[in-house]
């Protein structure tokens, strides 16, 4: 606003010192016009020339005009008007004595004794008129002056002002930035006080379901491999080798579990940790999954099914014999406990020029849907699993396996129709080539 006002002001004074030139440019013109009017009249005196008088005349019209126009300009400035009402008394008085020296030369009477005294009145009222010119002028150029100085100081208090503003401005974007930059570093540290608080909350839940999920899976089989094992030593020699064996199989089964259990956490602390070491070397695919269904068939005691189907143009390839013993025997392993009994598995191997799949494929109980997005996070267990025993690691384990052998796995499962795993193994490329389909229960 202060800079728009200043800006008003200069206009006004620009506007100002263009009058003030007018004017005295009108002054300037006044007196040249009088001078050439007397010019005029003293020409006709001196040589009775007609072209003089009309000079004269002519003059002394457009004089009215210019101090007319002179007043125009001076109308706000009452000294000035005062000055201006004087000079049209002294140019009038000048009129009537050039009057009077041209009708004393039409009637003869041009001697020096007679125009004398007129002479000498006109040389007084042309000085006064000189110098009633020159004083309005004079108050011109004073006014020009105050005019001039008044902008210069107008620009001199708008490049202050305009400095100022400039650096208060920059102080108080820079204020309001330090405000926000302030409010901004608070609100990170509480995001981050919250993201750690929520953190712990869920490290702390974490490990109270991993402490209740071992105290509760290692219970159980360590309650059946007392109770067999005191039920051994008991026993006397009427018992009969089925009931002896029978014993001895539920303390083998329930020290496998206790084995697979801590097998999965210290496969999956080792991946967390990243010390989980890969070590890929060529493997024969049908033979380790022939193997690895005999393993199965030998400790099952519900007598399911398992079913290899190899497909595909290929039966070696470059992968960890660990990791995929893991990754298999979890998902094998789930598929019994979540089927009933006598319904048969399958384990399905496909071979692509660019990719191994294993598939494991069941007809248990099925994972809902809302569950399938948690399957593999540690401790998470669908809702539908009723009393069947778990730990909730398998898949958890698989999924940490698959990352480190850069595999990745797809799941399919419908409520009641069962559920089934693809594993996809990327490869550079087979080794041994097979053109065959086999199928081995």
């Amino acid at each position: 606003m202060i800079s728009y006002q200043n800006a008003t002001q200069l206009i006004t004074s620009s506007n100002q010192v263009k009058d003030t030139h007018e004017v005295m440019k009108n002054v300037i013109d006044i007196f040249a016009t009088l001078t050439d009017a007397e010019a005029g009249r003293r020409g006709y005196i001196l040589y009775r020339e007609q072209s003089e008088l009309k000079r004269y005349y002519q003059a002394m019209q457009s004089l009215d005009a210019k101090v007319k126009k002179l007043q125009q300009q001076l109308a706000d400035d009452s000294y000035q008007q005062q000055q201006i009402t004087k000079l049209k008394f002294l140019i009038a008085q000048r009129v009537q004595l050039s009057k009077q020296s041209i009708n004393l030369k039409e009637v003869g009477k041009s001697s020096f004794a007679i125009q004398a005294p007129l002479l000498t009145q006109s040389n007084q009222n042309r000085n006064q008129i000189r110098e009633m010119l020159t004083q309005m002028q004079a108050r011109e150029e004073q006014l020009l002056q105050i005019s001039v100085r008044h902008s210069q100081d107008n620009i001199r208090n708008r490049m202050l002002i305009e400095f100022l503003g400039t650096f208060l401005s920059f102080a108080i974007l820079l204020g309001v930035y330090a405000l926000l930059y302030q409010q901004l570093v608070k609100r990170q540290e509480a995001e981050a006080i919250q993201q750690t608080l929520a953190q712990e909350k869920e490290l702390s839940e974490l490990k109270l379901r991993f402490f209740s999920m071992v105290s509760h899976e290692f219970r159980t089989p360590l309650s059946i491999i007392l109770g067999s094992a005191q039920l051994l030593a008991q026993s006397n020699q009427q018992w009969t080798e089925e009931k002896k064996l029978k014993n001895l199989y539920r303390i083998q089964s329930s020290a496998r579990s206790i084995n697979q259990l801590l097998t999965d956490i210290l496969t999956l602390t080792r991946a967390e940790a990243g010390k989980l070491e890969f070590h890929p070397e060529l493997i024969d695919l049908e033979a380790f999954c022939i193997n690895l269904i005999e393993d199965f068939q030998f400790s099952n005691q519900q007598q399911h099914t398992i079913k290899f189907i190899s497909q595909g143009n290929c039966t070696h390839a470059k992968l960890d014999e660990n990791i995929l013993y893991s990754v298999l025997s979890n998902l094998l392993s789930n598929a019994i406990k979540y089927s009933p009994p006598e319904e048969s598995i399958f384990l399905i191997l496909s071979c692509e020029s660019s990719a191994i799949f294993f598939q494991v494929k069941d007809n248990g109980i099925g994972i809902p849907c809302e569950f399938q997005e948690h399957l593999f996070e540690p401790f998470h267990r669908a809702n539908n699993v009723g009393k069947i025993v778990g730990s909730g690691l398998g898949l958890a384990v698989v999924k940490k396996c698959l990352e480190i052998h850069h595999g990745e796995i797809y799941v399919d499962s419908e409520v009641g129709g069962g559920t089934s795993f693809t594993i996809k193994f990327p490869q550079q490329g087979t080794v041994i080539i097979k053109t065959k389909l086999s199928i081995h229960d």
